[in-house]
Parts: structure tokens; C-alpha cells; sequence
């Protein structure tokens, strides 16, 4: 099988602030513009943002849960995937994308930030962890000219 749509797996929190949670779904559109490939984590908050950007651009992105079942899954996810592994979900988002993009977030975005950089996908964040190694953008046209330039 020759898959060729390039993965991006979008890591990002549940608490976020309408800005963020604007320039989320505003990179949601983009990214299915792009016809890019979008995972995230299912839930509210950044997820949320991200996967109804997607949806009403015609784009899909697969959910990858915490839990057995689709409770707490956001209402724009077009594939989602109950891994019942709790947080240990967070490594799948990282395995599974061709490149990453960390928005905002607390210590679960962190922890997905690293399980990327040790895999060595390409990174960006948006308004994320001030941390060696990720850049940080303002704009979600940032994110795909980075995404264009390393994937």
C-alpha cells in the first residue's frame, strides 16, 4: 500500500483561552487545505479547536483517546481510536505522525513534545514550551510554511 498523505499530529491542552483556541482551529483549516492528515489527542480545548478546523475544511482527524470508549471525544473527530492506555496515549500521537505541532498545553503537551524530539519528527509550537529545541510561532501560516519546509 502506498500511503502518501503526510501525518501531523497536533499536541495541545484542554484549558486553553479563546485566542488560543481561535489560532487552533484557524491552523485546523489550513492543515485540511493542505490536505494534510491530522491526529490529536480527541478531547476538548486545543483537540477540540484543531479537529473542528479540520472537519469544516473537509479535512479528517483521527482522535487517538485516552479511554475504552469515545466519552469525553470532541464532536469533529472523523476517526476515533479508544486505546484505553490513559496518558501512555500520548507516545501514539508521537509514533504516528510524519511531523508535530505543540499549541499552548501543560505537562501532557510537554511530554508529548519530548516523545517527538527523542523519535526526531520535525516540531513547532504555537505559543507553546519556551524549551531548547522548539521553536515557537505566532501564526498558524507560520506552523504550515514549517510543516511544508521539513515534511
Amino acid at each position: 500500500m502506498n500511503f502518501s498523505q503526510t501525518r501531523i499530529a497536533v499536541f495541545g491542552g484542554r484549558k486553553i483561552s479563546d485566542n488560543i483556541y481561535q489560532k487552533a482551529y484557524k491552523l485546523g483549516c489550513l492543515l485540511a487545505k493542505e490536505g494534510y492528515l491530522v491526529y490529536c489527542g480527541g478531547g476538548k480545548g486545543v483537540m477540540e479547536a484543531i479537529s473542528k478546523g479540520v472537519s469544516e475544511s473537509g479535512g479528517t482527524c483521527v482522535g487517538i483517546l485516552k479511554g475504552l470508549t469515545l466519552d469525553g471525544m470532541n464532536d469533529f473527530i472523523k476517526v476515533p481510536i479508544a486505546t484505553n492506555m490513559g496518558i501512555s496515549r500520548n507516545a501514539l500521537l508521537a509514533y504516528n505522525c510524519d511531523a508535530a505541532v505543540a499549541i499552548s498545553g501543560q505537562y501532557g503537551t510537554l511530554s508529548e513534545i519530548a516523545y517527538a524530539k527523542q523519535l526526531e519528527k520535525p516540531i513547532i509550537g504555537l505559543h507553546s514550551w519556551a524549551i531548547e529545541g522548539l521553536e515557537n510561532v505566532e501564526s498558524p501560516s507560520e506552523v504550515i510554511q514549517f510543516l511544508k519546509d521539513n515534511t
